[in-house]
């Protein structure tokens, strides 16, 4: 929303991980940002800091998920629901902070923050080891799937951090110039390529890869309103980009994802599909038949006239090029980010004002939810899914 959004940050930034530990444990990790409620006309209440965490989640059982720990961290609501990503050996998560509180007055305000912190999974319980300066407001990132590489988006810096990943060894060595602003980032599944978000000017830009040198020459692609999340298949085929519409505002008009055909040189967008208001959390299945895009639906402002209680997830089905809507599932209050299970057999979305996690159940392309929730000892802005 753009109340939230504060003209240079969006909603969410919290984010779900799923991993493996070394005993073969399945994790998701949970960011829980204290420091910014909304009141009933949907405008943001700051709070002290203080009071953040990071969950670690055992879903080994499916259905029925358990806290292993929660670890105190700042880490901010502000950006897109990818503010963290794990390594594809589980060794390693990244979290950007993209926002810390500043006093103003008798009050607080937040400010672009630049930190990246790095937690050893390995560990038991998982530890921060260390932490990386990258620029003004990470938000959205993306691991490489040979883990050697890592980018950062930073939004108050219109630039990319480019991060390498030797073992535990995490560093700068790299800023690739975007020229706007750009709010999330994802690796072709082969590392040749990247997409990353340009929200204000409706655009997404394509980067080419070779090896640790990241190439940005000035190819953009046209999408939605605002778009502010972005996934790519595990064949590399296509990326879907979620428009979240309105200037990042949920405002009762449908919005889009748009279909970019990675295969075509260049590549380029070949469809928009229509799949409800303001979509913001958004993920493709580990298998790559589905993807679900989180609606926000005016949820924080009960003065709205498109004012709903509950969000809800739009189910999209993905055969080759072709993405079609197939369902929508009511969720909670202010959903926002989802994370699917390693096998793509379960799905995981915040609700952020109900601070729990829904479970939904996939079957092929059917969605239904079990009525089961997770609770989280804070509010949960985004899910991560697990390295395709």
């Amino acid at each position: 929303m753009q109340q939230r959004h504060l003209g240079i940050a969006a909603l969410v930034s919290t984010a779900f991980i799923a991993l493996s530990t070394p005993a073969g444990t399945q994790v998701i990790v949970s960011g829980n940002d204290e420091k910014i409620l909304w009141n009933d006309a949907g405008q943001p209440v700051f709070l002290p800091p203080g009071n953040d965490t990071i969950s670690f989640i055992d879903i080994a059982d499916r259905e029925n998920p358990k806290i292993l720990t929660s670890i105190a961290l700042e880490n901010s609501i502000f950006g897109p629901p990818t503010n963290l990503a794990i390594t594809p050996n589980a060794e390693l998560a990244l979290v950007a902070n993209s926002m810390t509180q500043s006093k103003d007055g008798e009050k607080w305000k937040p400010v672009p923050d630049n930190k990246v912190y790095i937690f050893d999974l390995k560990a038991n319980p998982p530890k921060q080891i260390g932490t990386v300066e990258v620029g003004k407001q990470p938000s959205g990132l993306d691991i490489s799937k040979k883990g050697d590489l890592a980018l950062v988006t930073n939004r108050a810096d219109n630039s990319i951090s480019v991060l390498s990943i030797s073992g535990k060894d995490v560093k700068v060595i790299d800023t690739v110039a975007m020229g706007d602003s750009v709010a999330h980032v994802a690796i072709s599944p082969d590392g040749t390529k990247a997409l990353a978000i340009k929200p204000v000017v409706n655009k997404v830009a394509f980067l080419r890869i070779d090896g640790g040198k990241v190439i940005y020459e000035k190819y953009d692609m046209p999408t939605g309103i605002f778009p502010y999340n972005v996934d790519i298949v595990p064949s590399g085929q296509i990326a879907l980009v979620a428009n979240n519409g309105g200037g990042g505002n949920p405002d009762g008009n449908v919005d889009t994802v748009s279909v970019i055909d990675l295969a075509q040189n260049p590549p380029r967008v070949i469809d928009h599909v229509v799949v409800g208001d303001a979509p913001e959390g958004f993920a493709i299945s580990p298998r790559g038949d589905l993807a679900l895009a989180i609606l926000l639906a005016g949820t924080s402002d009960k003065k709205a006239w498109f004012f709903r209680k509950a969000g809800s997830a739009a189910v999209l089905k993905i055969d080759g090029k072709q993405v079609t809507k197939v369902g929508e599932i009511e969720l909670g209050g202010l959903p926002e980010g989802v994370a699917f299970s390693p096998d793509g057999a379960y799905a995981y979305v915040g609700n952020f004002l109900d601070s729990d996690i829904s479970i939904l159940k996939v079957s092929g392309t059917q969605v239904s939810d079990t009525g089961k929730k997770i609770k989280l000892p804070g509010h949960p802005a985004s899910l991560r899914g697990v390295p395709k």
